[in-house]
């Protein structure tokens, strides 16, 4: 029996988990804990709430609150998101319990001791206004490299670059909005660049994927430079050093230990060691986002401590949403809580494995998932399970039947059921995720046919016996199913086997004995309407258009809203509300989907004119593609009359 410490990215305690973080990190990592588990290993899954830094300052003195009572709140939320998504943590704690302040403190302290870490003046942004100094989320402004506006002080979202805060054009204090200016503050360096051969050598030797391996290469390649270690504030981990008042470990340099806080919390509940596990080989799953942070920064602080560095990481790539990148701000979001009130857990972690390997980033969208839902799940895998439990009661008195002699035929079925734990554990133990789940499906094809080609429905009238043999494997590769199932879809597998009076055992090809017990069968799955479909689709378009915010006259300034003629309209098939309107803006023509069909038919529209916002990013809705946005009423659906106004007239 191996032992195996695995960690998701600690999820920040600042708003509740969306299906991003799901299908990135914590669904991969339950399905190989789960995995592990199974095949009899001694695991160790931990995780924490990262609850430091500046984002949750920013929010709490926003809100009037103390950072602990907001971090203490999305703990609560993140928490239950988890559990009833069926994470299976040994450990799951917080970066604000007294044990993470007491190793995180000691931590420094050995590296500071060993010479790693060593005192320096530097500059930084300082407001008058606010009087004090700005950590890197406290200041907003453009990036150096690309120009994005609004990147953060620490990081640019457009093109992905680590920042400093003075590196930023036009910096402004996000707290009051006034111009900062630079002082001179002393703070605290970790020795990183003197890591750089080591790190390349760990990384270039390593088993990690490629798209972590080739990121963290790119950001060796560059150079590495030493690494400020502390920050200006008081919502943190104190540097445990005299003289240092008002000085915090910087969240990255603390919030990684809190893998090692949980399982130490582990430990003390347990009373078992949690170095051994971490010796035994660690495996983080994280999101792309933060792949330099474990492929660089860590290993370094590891190595400088003088402890084992992780033996792999698993990075997923992004999760964009019908076909636009996830906002929250924007509220084109699904958020876990709200898809859980819906459908159940395992329909999320199906969908979200499947849809796409984890290297590679991928779209949820709400008609591909009710069709993999309706037709892989339903069709296939329920329909499977379905027919050979109705058919076991029906014809068998609810047992298991003892075959006959196998056909040749029978044999090639017999032993695709033996081979199939061996096929989805190799690619399990290769972090494969998507290729195992379909492996299953076309299993549960695979007896689809068999069941269809066997024809039991008239073998037991013609031949009972083959009939019975049809059944009992079908049902032994029900039984195998089941215990396939579950690492990705832990209730539906405790159903199935709950159906067929067995429990979770271990890993493997699992035989079945003739005369067991078969409950009488329920459906596992059930295909979901259209309309239940329409109806998400049509919450995420209102909920994104419901968002408001105070802009400035300059930020109207930048719409071009200018009146059109509809020259025609259509309905988008499929959409109870969406139309396709073609509008004349004067000098040209636009297309753009509205949300218009519940109160205005295609006709109604034909030569009136609207009003139009003209300068709006392209985007795909449902496939088609809108340049443009009819303004309207919210509620009432009211569009607006520009009156008098020529075609292609701009509203000032």
């Amino acid at each position: 029996m191996s032992k195996v410490f695995i960690t998701c990215a600690l999820p920040y305690a600042n708003g509740p988990t969306h299906l991003g973080h799901l299908r990135s990190t914590y669904i991969p990592a339950d399905i190989y804990a789960r995995y592990r588990r199974l095949r009899g290993d001694d695991v160790l899954f931990v995780c924490a709430t990262d609850e430091h830094g500046t984002p949750i300052a920013v929010k709490a003195e926003s809100e009037g609150l103390e950072p602990i009572e907001v971090a203490t709140r999305y703990h609560e939320m993140i928490k239950r998101d988890l559990e009833e998504c069926d994470i299976s943590f040994d450990s799951f704690t917080r970066t604000t319990d007294e044990l993470h302040y007491e190793i995180a403190q000691n931590f420094f302290l050995k590296l500071y001791e060993k010479g790693y870490i060593y005192e320096k003046d530097i500059k930084q942004l300082y407001c008058n206004s606010c009087q004090r100094f700005l950590p890197d989320r406290y200041v907003e402004g453009t990036c150096p490299h690309c120009g994005g506006e609004g990147a953060r002080g620490d990081h640019c979202e457009a093109c992905g670059r680590h920042l400093e805060p003075l590196q930023l054009e036009d910096p402004l204090c996000m707290v009051c909005g006034s111009e900062p200016v630079v002082r001179d503050s002393r703070h605290y360096f970790f020795r990183l660049s003197q890591f750089q051969d080591e790190l390349m050598e760990w990384i270039e030797e390593s088993d990690m994927p490629s798209n972590v391996k080739n990121y963290a290469l790119q950001w060796l390649r560059e150079g590495l430079r030493d690494w400020i270690l502390t920050r200006d504030m008081d919502w943190g981990v104190p540097v445990p050093l005299e003289g240092n008042d008002g000085k915090i470990i910087y969240v990255w340099g603390e919030a990684f230990l809190g893998y090692i806080s949980s399982a130490a919390a582990w430990s003390r509940k347990t009373g078992k060691p949690w170095r051994d596990y971490w010796d035994a080989g660690a495996v983080h799953f994280i999101g792309k986002d933060i792949i330099y942070h474990h492929a660089i920064f860590w290993p370094a602080l590891l190595m400088a401590y003088g402890c084992g560095t992780p033996e792999n990481i698993i990075a997923g790539e992004y999760l964009s949403l019908e076909g636009r990148k996830m906002s929250t701000s924007k509220n084109w979001v699904v958020w876990t809580s709200d898809f859980l009130e819906r459908f159940p857990r395992d329909l999320l972690r199906y969908y979200l494995t499947v849809n796409a390997p984890l290297t590679r980033d991928t779209d949820f969208s709400w008609d591909d998932f009710q069709r993999r839902v309706n037709d892989e799940l339903a069709d296939v895998l329920g329909n499977f399970l379905h027919r050979t439990f109705s058919f076991t009661g029906r014809f068998f008195d609810g047992r298991v039947p003892e075959p006959s002699e196998l056909t040749a035929e029978d044999e090639e079925f017999l032993n695709s059921i033996r081979r199939a734990p061996d096929t989805v554990g190799e690619l399990l133990e290769n972090f494969q995720f998507r290729d195992a789940m379909m492996s299953v499906i076309k299993l549960a094809k695979k007896g689809n046919k068999y069941f269809n080609d066997q024809e039991p429905w008239k073998a037991i009238k013609e031949s009972p016996e083959r009939a019975s043999t049809c059944l009992y494997l079908c049902n032994l590769l029900a039984a195998n199913l089941g215990k396939l199932l579950m690492p990705f879809m832990p209730s539906s597998a405790e159903r199935v086997l709950s159906i067929m009076n067995m429990e979770d055992e271990s890993w493997g090809f699992h035989e079945l004995e003739p005369g067991r017990v078969i409950e009488k069968a329920r459906p596992l799955f059930s295909k979901i309407p259209d309309e239940v479909i329409e109806e998400e689709k049509s919450k995420l378009i209102k909920e994104e258009d419901s968002v408001s915010e105070t802009v400035t006259i300059d930020d109207f300034a930048a719409l071009d809203i200018r009146v059109g003629i509809i020259r025609s309209a259509e309905r988008i098939e499929g959409s109870d509300k969406l139309l396709k309107l073609m509008i004349d803006m004067g000098e040209r023509e636009m297309q753009v989907v509205a949300g218009l069909a519940e109160k205005y038919s295609p006709e109604d529209l034909l030569d009136r004119k609207v009003t139009v916002l003209a300068n709006l990013k392209p985007a795909k809705l449902f496939g088609v593609k809108s340049e443009g946005m009819v303004l309207a009423t919210g509620e009432s659906l009211n569009i607006l009359d520009p009156g008098d106004a020529g075609i292609g007239e701009r509203i000032m």
